[in-house]
């Protein structure tokens, strides 16, 4: 009797939440979904449950098959909401009416005890003095120098001597297998680090050894990233705070996961708190603590929002890239002719680093790069929320407490805004008639995002990606494993970014050997 008891208070609160939460929902209006039936009390809960692994395809299907363009979710205890993919909300919501779609307390609030409220987790004055000092930071030419050395270093001192040992001597078939997809992410945290906060982590260590010690670290911080995101796609989301007040399954692992990111970024902030030459040096931390205004915990959480920026998106989106590359000999040929060519308009020689006035002139790549992540965004989708009742271009209202994302996944696979062959690798879609690169407007390739929150770091990141796929297909030929290569896109991590799930298996060769 006593346990019956205790289970009951126990179950109490949330059948009373639930209970609640769907008198207010059958209350309100509801967004709807062209071609998705929603059910009653249960609204789209079934669909949502049948197709949560498959969440990215499953909202592309439907939006691509919308009108709108969009669609509208509501599910007894989660948010309503819509997710769209019409360029003309997604400019609406980034731009003209701005100050109506924060991030909003509901998201901050499921991720603030992992990022805490740092550049990608805050609205209002808060946000602004982040972004105003970063943008002051990623502005200035110094900066631009110290990311194209940092990167070029990283490149010729552990990147390339790794697959050159992976490669093997070319002889008796001694070429290893490599997890491109981990190889990318240490470069990509080594390189953030050092630019962001001048600290160096040798996830990548020189001579390209795979630093072992780091991995368990590696580890937790994916770990961390997945499991805050899954709070997200909870049915029931009141559980993973009753999960986390009972410190049991997915939140105790997130918690430990946590711990170990915090006291990394805390480290970082310590030593440079210590340091004497504060003020002298180039990295971004290094203004932030000059100024002597923020607490260790505010500077933890400035540090961990470029961490997962400088992790996540350029290593996501290179590791589609190779994929696709494998493939596409006839893409790998025409970036390797480009290479050539700029070589020899600079009178630069294999191996030796390419200036950021060099990788300007290789518009080919740029447009190969910008291509796939047109197809394989390295941010998927990105929540807001409405904080007044609205209206969208199109006249279809938006209540106020409702999410409303957009999804860069399914923007890159519409008819309606790419054409036809929307789902062709086509990198000449983004050149001109002259051979030179053409952007397209933000609010259709929302890959950088667009309007105030425009990306701060997106020509860093165009920087490290062309440094490493020019310098790596100049001399090296990177062969997929065929598990991988046929038989279909691998399987993505639904998460803050897009990662292939089980990595990216590869085998290097010098160019020349035979596969």
């Amino acid at each position: 009797m006593e346990f019956y008891a205790y289970s009951m208070l126990l179950i109490l609160p949330l059948i009373l939440y639930m209970s609640y939460h769907l008198t207010r929902t059958l209350a309100e209006k509801k967004p709807t979904t062209h071609g998705l039936k929603a059910h009653p009390l249960l609204g789209h809960l079934p669909a949502f449950v049948k197709n949560s692994h498959r969440f990215l395809d499953w909202s592309t299907e439907l939006i691509a098959g919308s009108p709108e363009m969009r669609i509208g979710l509501w599910i007894p205890g989660m948010r309503s909401g819509i997710v769209t993919g019409n360029p003309a909300d997604v400019e609406h919501i980034l731009r003209t009416n701005f100050a109506n779609y924060p991030k909003g307390q509901h998201a901050i609030g499921m991720l603030e005890d992992f990022l805490g409220h740092g550049l990608f987790n805050s609205d209002g004055e808060q946000w602004l003095w982040q972004r105003k000092n970063a943008s002051y930071e990623f502005s200035k030419r110094s900066l631009r120098k110290f990311v194209v050395d940092v990167v070029q270093a990283e490149v010729a001192n552990r990147l390339l001597p790794l697959l050159r040992r992976a490669a093997g001597d070319g002889v008796g078939g001694d070429a290893v297998v490599l997890d491109l997809q981990d190889v990318l992410q240490r470069f990509g945290f080594d390189t953030i680090c050092m630019v962001a906060f001048g600290h160096d982590p040798r996830c990548l260590a020189d001579g390209g050894v795979l630093e072992e010690a780091k991995s368990e670290f590696m580890r937790n911080f994916g770990e961390a990233l997945d499991l805050v995101i899954g709070r997200f796609m909870d049915p029931i989301e009141v559980s993973w705070k009753i999960k986390k007040w009972l410190n049991i399954g997915t939140e105790r692992r997130l918690k430990k996961a946590i711990a170990d990111v915090h006291a990394f970024a805390m480290d970082i902030v310590r030593a440079r708190r210590q340091s004497a030459s504060v003020k002298d040096r180039d990295d971004v931390l290094s203004r932030f603590v000059a100024s002597d205004e923020h607490s260790d915990e505010v500077l933890r959480d400035i540090v961990l929002s470029f961490l997962v920026a400088g992790r996540e998106t350029t290593s996501s989106g290179l590791t589609w890239f190779f994929w696709l590359l494998s493939s596409r000999p006839d893409v790998v040929a025409r970036i390797a002719d480009e290479v050539h060519a700029v070589r020899k308009a600079t009178g630069t020689r294999p191996g030796e680093p390419f200036g950021f006035d060099t990788l300007r002139e290789m518009h080919y790549l740029h447009a190969a790069l910008t291509e796939s992540m047109r197809l394989y965004p390295p941010v998927p989708t990105d929540p807001q929320s409405c904080a007044a009742d609205d209206t969208l271009p199109d006249g279809t209202f938006v209540r106020a407490g409702w999410f409303v994302n957009y999804s860069a996944y399914a923007m890159g696979r519409l008819a309606a805004i790419w054409g036809e062959d929307c789902m062709e690798y086509r990198p000449e879609r983004w050149l001109g008639d002259d051979g030179a690169f053409q952007p397209a407007s933000p609010f259709r390739f929302t890959v950088f995002h667009a309007g105030p929150r425009m990306c701060l770091g997106k020509e860093m990141a165009y920087v490290q990606m062309k440094s490493i796929v020019a310098n790596v297909l100049e001399e090296l030929v990177v062969d997929v494993v065929k598990e991988v290569a046929g038989g279909g896109a691998p399987e993505h991590v639904f998460s803050i970014s897009l990662r292939m799930k089980g990595g990216l298996p590869v085998k290097i060769r010098r160019k020349g050997e035979c596969v």
